[in-house]
């Protein structure tokens, strides 16, 4: 085995199990609540309350509306899929919601986000992803084009910097594909697969369930395990002499899931190209970021013994098909029942 292959072999298990390892569920964390309002020319104002169920209704989140607001109906409580959602009327008075402050309390102690998705009656959807450290926001007058690109590039990172499972799959493409020039071709194989179906599924050109579309990656990243242990025992590798074709086809599947993480944040909607756009190369630039990291660390590893790194050459192989195996049920489960 090649002291390269070896090297990677070391560093995927070492990253699997401190990125991954501790938690195996987790690998879509980008669930948040969704707060949701929609503001009539009256000074009505219809508010929408969505939890993932878990978080229950009853966790410590506590919604901040502006104080002219008063409560104009009763919340409706209602089950869909795997959320709960509230539905209710406020009466803000005939003055604009723009310029005020609304949020969502209790999110850094539940240690979790809250997207806030508020649609003007002069028809301008104002939209923030509420945090721990930034739970308030205050509506603009309008967003420019440079808000935009900054809020959906940061979206872009964020996503797949805390989604395991695609980060597994491109680490997977550094493990598999030798040569500098291999692996550019291969990673940039994978980026238009994903860029094409990301931008079909946002525009509306195609539509494929969600929960489908996990499992299907779940089993792309599962291949790669079968793929990783093949290679860890001597065998030919049936990807090896064309491995940017199997990267810009399951591409195409995690754009599918990359489109159904924007789909949940939502575009605004007099700048869906540039919005589209930067959430792609937010990813983008995570995506290289994370093989940065990986091929840096390769390259520091190479002090190290070669027979200690091929000892534990399966070990990579095992933790990322555990993984995978794992999620491919979690997921078809979640099909079904």
């Amino acid at each position: 085995m090649r002291r390269n292959s070896s090297l990677t072999l070391t560093l995927i298990g070492w990253l699997s199990w401190v990125v991954l390892g501790p938690a195996p569920g987790w690998a879509h964390p980008l669930d948040p609540a969704l707060l949701e309002l929609w503001e009539s020319g009256d000074g009505a104002v219809e508010v929408l309350w969505r939890l993932p169920l878990t978080q229950p209704m009853n966790a410590s989140l506590r919604l901040a509306l502006p104080d002219r607001c008063r409560e104009a109906s009763s919340p409706g409580v209602s089950e869909s899929g795997s959320y709960l959602t509230q539905r209710w009327r406020i009466a803000c008075g005939r003055r604009s919601l723009v310029g005020e402050r609304i949020g969502v309390e209790g999110l850094r102690e539940r240690k979790t986000d809250a997207l806030l998705r508020v649609h003007l009656a002069d028809g301008r959807v104002a939209q923030a992803v509420l945090r721990g450290d930034l739970p308030f926001f205050t509506i603009p007058p309008r967003a420019g084009p440079l808000d935009v690109v900054h809020d959906y590039l940061a979206l872009g990172l964020e996503h797949i910097l805390t989604g395991p499972d695609h980060l597994l799959f491109v680490l997977g493409l550094v493990l598999l594909v030798h040569g500098q020039r291999r692996l550019l071709w291969t990673i940039t194989a994978f980026t238009l697969g994903h860029s094409v179906t990301l931008s079909l599924a946002v525009l509306g050109f195609v539509h494929i369930p969600p929960r489908p579309v996990e499992a299907l990656i779940a089993c792309s990243i599962f291949v790669v395990a079968v793929e990783l242990t093949r290679e860890a025992q001597g065998h030919t590798l049936w990807v090896g002499r064309v491995p940017w074709a199997m990267a810009f086809a399951f591409g195409l599947l995690h754009g599918l899931g990359f489109a159904g993480a924007l789909a949940q944040i939502g575009l605004p909607t007099h700048e869906i190209p540039l919005a589209l756009f930067s959430f792609n190369g937010g990813i983008e630039v995570g995506q290289l970021l994370f093989v940065g990291l990986v091929l840096g660390a390769r390259a520091a590893l190479r002090v190290l013994p070669v027979r200690w790194l091929e000892a534990g050459a399966l070990i990579p192989a095992y933790t990322i098909g555990s993984l995978a195996a794992f999620w491919v049920f979690e997921r078809v489960t979640a099909i079904f029942f």
